[in-house]
């Protein structure tokens, strides 16, 4: 039976999940962000050591709470070329310095930095990321962005410092409700199912690619596989990309492919920058194919003063903000929870596969 999503059960949902975060179990935890465990227990990571030095690069309050709670673990802050473990980012200098490094785990979800480092890429030391922490958060800035396009609000912010008092724009149709139009989300990971849940409480029609199946959550009311995406961008009103940045995505938003785009629609961008060419973008709302654009990541990024983005009055941007305000508990259970299962030699949850980039 089709579940029927409302804004007030959606808002009760999201309330009653964050009230009751620090009752919290782990299996609580699993259940609502969706992370999985590796394939390979630790214990069997070339290296492992059940009593570890861990080099924590989020700062001090970071490092006591971690001391407090696993005494039987080494935690530094400083340099320590002799760790098996470093959380928080993934510098590389100290990762090729580090001759015992056996696992990396970063907070954020984009790991192609991470994996333009060889022992990263290679797999000869696990990486595990931050993967549907601020996948909320994220949704919510999408959608934010999407009802801030069709409802005008970026063009009329644009005239407000003239003191233009202009309706005509809406008379003619430039503003609609998004209730019963189509979004596409183009890469229905964690980000992708949060802001389609939030599409879908808006009475959209919501419809989705992924890489992996056609199985997804009972809000999408179609899942294509990633070929499909010529098709599907046809059908959309909205489109919003969250696709990380890997070799089979970069630059995959084109001229052809915006060429195939429904004429009108508003594209969002909150996956990566370099998974679009940026001159196809602007040639796509230049000459009008494109009703407009939220960007919350850019290519290159920052997008320099001068970029002609900045200018268009059918164009909001953000700073690769889109994360802030997320709930940060989500990391702490994560990362603790790794720990905890790194040191009794378990699988770890979000382990990034170098192959795929997520």
């Amino acid at each position: 039976m089709t579940r029927t999503f409302t804004l007030l059960s959606l808002l009760v949902m999201t309330t009653t999940s964050a009230l009751a975060q620090d009752d919290w179990t782990v299996e609580d935890f699993i259940a609502a962000t969706g992370v999985s465990p590796g394939a390979t227990a630790s214990r069997d990571l070339p290296g492992w050591t059940a009593n570890p030095t861990i080099r924590v690069l989020s700062g001090a309050d970071d490092l006591r709470a971690l001391e407090k709670a696993f005494p039987e673990a080494r935690f530094v802050g400083g340099d320590a070329s002799d760790a098996e473990v470093i959380i928080g980012s993934c510098p590389a200098g100290l990762i090729r310095e580090s001759d015992k490094l056996v696992w990396v785990q970063i907070f954020s979800a984009g790991a192609e930095r991470c994996l333009a480092v060889d022992e990263l890429a290679s797999g000869e030391v696990l990486l595990t990321n931050g993967q549907k922490m601020t996948a909320h958060a994220i949704g919510e800035h999408a959608v934010a962005m999407a009802l801030s396009l069709a409802r005008g609000l970026v063009r009329h912010a644009h005239l407000m410092p003239d003191g233009k008092w202009d309706r005509n724009w809406a008379r003619s149709g430039g503003i609609y409700s998004v209730n019963g139009k189509t979004m596409l989300i183009v890469g229905l990971g964690g980000i992708g199912s949060e802001t389609a849940k939030r599409a879908k409480a808006l009475g959209m029609r919501v419809i989705a690619t992924r890489n992996s199946s056609r199985e997804g959550p009972d809000y999408v009311d179609y899942i294509g596989l990633s070929n499909e995406l010529d098709d599907l961008v046809a059908e959309a009103d909205i489109i919003v990309n969250s696709l990380p940045l890997t070799k089979a995505t970069r630059g995959l938003f084109d001229s052809d492919l915006f060429a195939k785009v429904k004429p009108g629609a508003y594209f969002i961008n909150v996956g990566r920058g370099g998974t679009v060419i940026t001159d196809a973008l602007v040639e796509a709302l230049e000459s009008g194919h494109l009703a407009g654009a939220g960007l919350d990541v850019t290519d290159p990024e920052p997008l320099p003063g001068d970029h002609p983005l900045w200018q268009m009055n059918n164009v909001i941007i953000t700073p690769h903000v889109s994360w802030a305000g997320h709930d940060i508990r989500l990391r702490r259970i994560l990362v603790h929870e790794n720990i905890r299962r790194y040191l009794a030699g378990e699988a770890l949850l979000n382990v990034v596969d170098p192959e795929l980039g997520y």
